[in-house]
């Protein structure tokens, strides 16, 4: 039996960082994974969707001034395929032996709370991490297992995309790909159940982003709830109720994108006497599993599965398991980015969420970006940010829908995380043009309304209304 300080379970961005950083503390560390590692980033999430989304933006462009502009998708997947090699060399076995990590493929499964079996080996850590990740949620839909479909593990081993493609689901995978797959050529249909896109951002920005996906071509089917799948010769066909009625739509291939399920199957959890349910393994704000020598982090806990949460997580249950200090983890700082074009990126609070926790005692600041010189320069009039704060002009919540989006929240996430006040920003001097102007235009606003509802000029203003 071979004994490690940390073991990790789940080669991807959560389970690489871990295993950084247990060799940073000197530790032996084991990685195992069932598949190459890279995990769900680097294969069939982040990576190769922002490849896609590079290549269709650039042909995109290119149809503004040729509108018959000829182009294979090969081409597109053919670049998707070298980026994930790219990034793959960074952090393949022989990447990870360098830093001083063993990586083992293969399944991994408790026999007890410290040992692992993959395969017939027999391995024992001292300390345990699991970062096993989430696959695609598939729905039971009539049919539906008979027909073959597609999800983000499968879209990106494609060598050409289907001329005609139906994508389930209008969440921030779905939206991605159907504006980067329509806008390399294909005819998209878009099947919502909710009555808008990405419903949980601004209702604005969900609205725009419909319009303008409807403007490059895109069908949209909001409201509409499939009901079964079936095929017509080498086509499938999806059918949808909508207000007490049915409608089909008919495609080359059907992607499923309606949501992840965390990978807990064949772990052999209870085995290890780890609690889990539905949606993943059970954790305390220390990371801790029912068994504490135990972390899990990812995908495979939430509550947010994105790659830089993961990571976060990575990082501390990794110092928890080592330190004898242990820190909670903290969510309320969560950023995220929908890589549409443009861009959606929000930090906290919509104004809705904002409204039903702090009822009307709140304070929100809007700037068009029509207004924003820098974004006039590129005809861009649909880009807006919106601004959330607290009475005392503290940021509860940021939403930005503008190119680069994703660059510029991180200043908001500084703000948030330190607990500043906007008006700071009021004195800041970005550089001209910028998109990050905006940040100093609404903070001059935020700058003036705070001193006005200062009690003092309150009281001032009320002895002197004339000045």
């Amino acid at each position: 039996m071979e004994l490690y300080d940390i073991v990790v379970i789940g080669a991807g961005s959560g389970g690489i960082t871990s295993a950084v950083t247990a060799v940073g503390f000197g530790k032996k560390v084991l990685l195992i994974d069932k598949n190459k590692p890279g995990g769900e980033c680097t294969w069939s999430g982040c990576v190769p969707s922002k490849a896609l989304i590079h290549e269709a933006a650039k042909i995109h462009n290119a149809r503004s001034f040729i509108k018959d502009f000829a182009y294979d998708s090969k081409e597109a997947m053919d670049h998707v395929h070298n980026v994930r090699e790219t990034i793959y060399s960074h952090e393949n076995p022989e990447a990870l032996s360098k830093l001083g990590i063993e990586y083992l493929q293969g399944e991994a499964s408790f026999k007890d709370s410290h040992t692992i079996m993959v395969g017939e080996r027999e391995i024992r850590g001292k300390k345990i991490i699991i970062s096993t990740g989430s696959s695609p949620f598939v729905p039971p839909i009539e049919g539906l297992d008979s027909v073959p479909y597609l999800t983000n593990e499968s879209i990106f081993e494609l060598e050409r995309l289907p001329e005609n493609l139906i994508i389930l689901g209008g969440g921030p995978i779905g939206i991605e790909l159907a504006q980067a797959v329509s806008r390399l050529g294909s005819k998209v249909h878009v099947v919502e159940m909710m009555e808008t896109l990405i419903f949980r951002e601004e209702a604005e920005f969900s609205k725009a982003i419909a319009e303008l996906l409807t403007e490059e071509g895109v069908s949209l089917h909001l409201g509409a709830r499939a009901t079964r799948v079936t095929t017509r010769g080498e086509k499938v066909v999806l059918a949808y109720e909508k207000e007490g009625r049915e409608s089909l739509v008919e495609a080359d291939t059907l992607l499923i994108a309606i949501g992840r399920k965390a990978n807990t199957e064949g772990l052999g959890l209870v085995n290890a006497g780890i609690q889990y349910g539905k949606k993943g393994i059970q954790i305390n704000a220390k990371l801790q599993t029912s068994q504490s020598h135990i972390y899990a982090i990812g995908d495979v806990v939430g509550p947010y599965q994105f790659s830089h949460m993961a990571n976060v997580q990575g990082i501390l249950a990794t110092q928890n398991a080592i330190l004898p200090l242990k820190r909670k983890i903290k969510y309320n700082n969560i950023a995220w980015v929908t890589f549409t074009s443009p861009e959606i990126a929000r930090a906290g609070m919509t104004e809705a969420e904002a409204r039903e926790s702090r009822s009307d005692n709140i304070r929100v600041y809007e700037y068009d970006f029509n207004q924003l010189d820098r974004a006039m320069t590129g005809g861009e009039t649909r880009e807006k940010m919106k601004v959330i704060l607290d009475r005392r002009g503290r940021v509860l919540g940021l939403s930005v829908m503008a190119h680069r989006a994703g660059e510029m929240i991180g200043e908001a996430q500084l703000l948030r995380s330190q607990n500043l006040n906007f008006s700071r920003m009021a004195s800041v001097i970005h550089p001209y043009p910028t998109y990050s102007e905006v940040f100093t235009k609404i903070g001059k606003r935020v700058m003036v309304d705070n001193l006005l509802n200062h009690p003092l000029v309150k009281i001032f203003r009320k002895k002197n209304p004339n000045e």
